[in-house]
């Protein structure tokens, strides 16, 4: 039996997975990047090995993704998180259909992928210039309204008045905003919900210059956060594909590569020989 394993290592999170020769998830883990990136991809890598029975020799193939993909020096691929997020969709989207839009939504950045009915990328879009539209966001606002991201959703929900606008377009303005609006007398669940319709607004507009078609999967820490979802499929008027791991999509397509590179590399040996 081959195996495969996927790491995607993010500004804020690495995300893990393992897969067996016939693709199934073995299992997955998420970790904070921190500062240092390769011991700690790799500590939890061992630990994610060990909790599904393997060892590192047991791993057929190891690709790494996502923008510190190069720092893993036992990688044996490295692949750009736009293809490996389109291929880890596919894959982890069959459930709902073809997926042929994707929404990542990062620690720090926004992506909007269109792919074609054959799942090659034909378009993408990118905001990382600014974190008011990402998980990184969602954290400060929470941090500010003193409750955890877990119970963002709750709180959206529980609003009982107009969400609150939040219309700042930097994250940096955008918590003075919030502070604001705390001050002047709206309650926490009105700010949330503002919060979740400012995002869901400026992830709109980005998937909207690549264009937007069914199935539109949704992945990333944020797709937890069943008020974000709410917002997004609210001002878009359709139902979001997502998955039951939302946040190891990107590190599960990683692994679909590896066993694609490994299979031709086994292909090519056969040949010769």
């Amino acid at each position: 039996m081959n195996y495969y394993a996927g790491i995607d290592i993010g500004s804020t999170a690495i995300k893990l997975v393992v897969i067996d020769e016939e693709q199934n998830l073995l299992g997955s883990k998420v970790a904070a990047t921190g500062a240092l990136v390769e011991k700690n991809s790799m500590e939890a890598y061992r630990q994610l090995l060990t909790e599904v029975g393997l060892k590192e020799s047991d791993i057929s193939y190891l690709t790494t993704t996502g923008y510190g993909r190069k720092l893993i020096q036992s990688a044996d691929e490295t692949i750009s998180e736009i293809t490996a997020n389109a291929l880890g969709a596919r894959k982890m989207g069959e459930e709902f259909g073809v997926v042929r839009t994707i929404i990542n939504i990062g620690g720090q950045d926004t992506k909007a992928i269109s792919l074609d009915e054959h799942g090659t990328v034909v378009n993408f879009a990118m905001n990382d210039r600014c974190a008011a539209g990402t998980g990184r966001f969602l954290d400060m606002a929470a941090r500010n309204l003193e409750i955890s991201v877990e119970q963002l959703g709750e709180f959206h929900f529980n609003a009982k008045g107009t969400p609150a606008a939040v219309n700042a377009t930097c994250a940096v303005f955008a918590e003075s905003e919030i502070i604001g609006l705390l001050g002047g007398g709206h309650s926490r669940e009105e700010i949330v919900a503002g919060v979740h319709f400012s995002i869901a607004k400026r992830t709109i507009r980005l998937t909207k210059r690549v264009g937007i078609n069914d199935v539109l999967y949704f992945d990333g820490g944020p797709a937890l956060n069943k008020g974000l979802v709410a917002a997004i499929e609210d001002e878009l008027g359709k139902t979001l594909a997502i998955p039951k791991n939302p946040q190891v999509t990107t590190a599960f397509g990683a692994a679909l590569q590896g066993q694609e590179v490994h299979l031709f590399e086994l292909s090519e040996e056969r040949e010769q020989a």
